[in-house]
């Protein structure tokens, strides 16, 4: 088997988009979510705030690559492109058969589907329809624009679960690498902002309400007074690559794939379930070949919703107690869905190469319900070497992934 590293990092994120931008946020505890303009005017919605994405610029993409690309698809591509830089890549590999693309979303760009729609109800017909319409409505269109922005020749798969989506993403990845189909992977995933995202969360109760006119306090994962998840948008890239690649042409190596696990409740739609949450755990662990022990951070899923954050914290109580450091980063960017887990990812590989582990935004008073483990509250410096970072989604669907530091 392959061993698996990664080789570059890109981001868009209401924090920053920029590695040393998003770490500087984290360390300062910014929050990124705001009043959205609009929003108190749509009927019935109880929500107005969210983590919106600024200050990149898409002309970065060539005008041809953007006409097919809706805002996901946009700030996917960004960041990939930063990543790819990082990474040192040139455009040779990039663009040969050894090069693949697993990316994904929630669904397609949201702005988009609105006006399809939209203009399909009002004519009745298709005549206000665009050409380039379905590429930016499709549910791979994510990963079908960066893959032919890139040019790559290899396999390209296109998860689409929601919150789950980008871990299992790089999850596939690293075993597509590990098993010897590909020698590089471009993983992760975007989700653009939508009112109707946000609707989604509230009709079920589970998007935070109470605190719309303060909204850098909210949400408050873990905490006795939290209120639900705020929605976001966002974006991230990694870049895949088997070990012994990246190491022949001197490519800096920014930490290791270890292992990964994905598995469903088989239980309910919206209902977190910790037994669910153990398995996806314990099989990334089986997969890392280590024990809990070994793991030095845990970073949560953490929404903020009031069943989801006592389902995992349950779940992790059973694993380790309180030995192990928890902390969950959706306090400073609200929930960015399908591009959550890459996020999560670039953040806990921050976290190791800075050895520093960053506090869970806006965790005052921990609910008892979710005692019983680590909560860490204020940043602690020591050394990480491994971590643990899982999300769960809807329809029961859990990822886990084992990282590691390079030269452990």
């Amino acid at each position: 088997m392959k061993r698996v590293v990664i080789t570059g990092m890109g981001i868009i994120s209401p924090i920053g988009n920029s590695l040393k931008k998003v770490f500087e946020s984290l360390v300062n505890e910014v929050s990124g979510i705001k009043i959205i303009k609009g929003w108190d005017e749509i009927n019935g919605l109880n929500v107005n705030i969210a983590g919106s994405c600024d200050g990149f610029d898409e002309k970065r993409i060539d005008r041809k690559d953007r006409r097919t690309m809706g805002s996901m698809a946009i700030m996917a591509s960004l960041a990939t492109l930063d990543a790819l830089n990082l990474s040192g890549l040139d455009e040779k590999i990039i663009q040969s058969s050894d090069t693949g693309v697993v990316m994904g979303s929630t669904t397609g760009s949201g702005t988009n589907i609105e006006q399809v729609f939209s203009d399909f109800s009002k004519t009745k017909g298709i005549s206000l329809l665009e050409g380039t319409a379905f590429m930016k409505i499709m549910s791979h269109s994510v990963a079908a624009n960066v893959s032919a922005m890139l040019k790559t020749r290899g396999r390209v798969l296109s998860p689409c679960c929601a919150c789950a989506t980008s871990t299992q993403a790089i999850g596939e990845g690293f075993e597509i690498i590990k098993n010897g189909y590909q020698k590089v992977m471009v993983c992760g995933g975007a989700d653009d902002l939508h009112p109707s995202t946000a609707a989604v969360f509230d009709v079920l109760h589970a998007a935070s309400r109470n605190y719309c006119k303060n909204p850098s306090v909210t949400p408050k994962p873990f905490d006795l007074h939290r209120d639900g998840l705020v929605v976001s948008e966002g974006a991230g890239a990694v870049i895949l690559e088997e070990y012994e690649h990246a190491k022949n042409r001197n490519a800096t190596i920014l930490g290791e794939i270890k292992g990964y696990s994905t598995c469903c409740d088989g239980e309910h739609m919206t209902s977190p379930q910790s037994d669910g949450m153990i398995r996806s755990m314990k099989g990334a662990l089986e997969s890392a070949n280590c024990h809990i022990r070994d793991i030095d951070y845990i970073n949560a899923h953490a929404t903020g919703t009031l069943k989801g954050d006592i389902a995992e914290a349950i779940a992790i109580k059973s694993l380790c107690d309180d030995h192990i450091p928890v902390s969950g980063t959706k306090g400073y960017t609200g929930h960015t869905l399908a591009a959550s887990g890459v996020m999560e990812v670039i953040f806990s590989i921050l976290m190791m190469n800075h050895n520093t582990i960053i506090p869970t935004l806006n965790l005052e008073t921990i609910d008892p319900a979710c005692a019983g483990i680590f909560h860490v509250q204020k940043i602690i410096e020591k050394t990480v070497n491994r971590v643990m970072t899982s999300n769960f989604a809807f329809g029961g669907i859990n990822a886990t992934l084992i990282l590691q530091k390079n030269h452990v």
